[in-house]
């Protein structure tokens, strides 16, 4: 996942959009390696809490827009993931889809096929496709509707400590209810999603320092431990992790809609903040922060062993 870290990581810290056009061929997707954790913990959500990631709003008909993210997933990373319109296979599982069919076609990369075949047959049919796509990509996926400001379709694996199932069919001023300093984002509801449901493809992205190494933090599936106490003992390897999301946006003009992705990572502090220079800006951001966003990203208890870590290394 391309994380810009320059252009994400500003003081003083602002709750806002962030939004930017993505130009050119610039890639939306990232095609999982495999036995990745991106595919393991992806896997073991789907094949046992799927009810936690693949909700709809009832009547709403996602095919259009699971079609449209097939042939661009096919498009962008063809070595990956094929698709004839009717048939998607992504290649390094040796697994396919068709129609509601799961089809296995060899043993796959590190032997996941039959892994994979299971976990896919254990979906309703309708999610089948999705469930190939959220197994064959880093990213999770949701449709933004514009016409309605909702969101009534997501495929979601990993969240950042929201659930799917909270969010579903929401509007999207409502969806962000519980966002710290949302004042903007609540304002700029109906003019964000007729942007990003227009012709063109955009790009934000997301970070945090969290105590959650994993890349799934459902609320509902995480460890709910706080912070420890010595987290920062350690001055060269803290008990924290630096999250990061890359957020796209892909178009579907003709219906008013846009597949959103979210692209997760999640690194050892110490490794990602590797510079003198990304220390003095997370420093800065994070001093900026008002106490409602340091309690909305959990960050209020370890505020001051975190800014004299990154002091430290600045």
């Amino acid at each position: 996942m391309s994380f810009d870290f320059d252009a994400a990581v500003q003081a003083p810290f602002r709750m806002q959009p962030g939004l930017r056009r993505l130009d050119g061929d610039a890639p939306q997707l990232q095609p999982t390696l495999p036995g990745s954790r991106h595919q393991r913990e992806k896997l073991a959500v789907l094949s046992a809490h799927a009810h936690h990631a693949m909700v709809s709003q009832p009547g709403f008909d996602a095919a259009p827009a699971v079609l449209a993210l097939a042939a661009h997933a096919a498009h962008e990373h063809p070595h990956a993931f094929a698709w004839d319109g009717t048939r998607a296979e992504a290649r390094h599982l040796g697994v396919a889809v068709a129609g509601g069919e799961v089809q296995q076609l060899r043993s796959g990369d590190f032997g996941l096929g039959d892994e994979v075949r299971r976990c896919l047959l254990g979906l309703a049919p309708g999610w089948r496709l999705a469930g190939l796509l959220s197994l064959s990509f880093d990213e999770d996926f949701a449709v933004v509707d514009g016409d309605s400001a909702t969101i009534p379709w997501i495929a979601a694996c990993l969240p950042s400590h929201w659930a799917p199932e909270d969010k579903v069919g929401r509007h999207f001023a409502v969806v962000h209810g519980p966002v710290a300093d949302n004042a903007l984002l609540v304002r700029a509801a109906e003019h964000l999603t007729r942007m990003v449901c227009g012709p063109d493809r955009w790009e934000r992205f997301v970070w945090n320092v969290t105590r959650q190494p994993r890349l799934n933090a459902h609320p509902a599936l995480a460890d709910p431990a706080p912070w420890r106490a010595d987290a920062f003992a350690d001055a060269t390897a803290p008990l924290a992790w630096w999250r990061t999301e890359r957020q796209t946006f892909l178009p579907l003009p003709e219906r008013r809609q846009a597949l959103f992705t979210i692209g997760v990572e999640t690194t050892p502090l110490a490794q990602a903040i590797d510079t003198a220079h990304k220390a003095a800006r997370v420093h800065a951001a994070i001093a900026s922060m008002s106490d409602a966003v340091l309690d909305y990203r959990n960050l209020r208890a370890v505020r001051e062993p975190l800014l004299a870590w990154l002091q430290a290394r600045s």
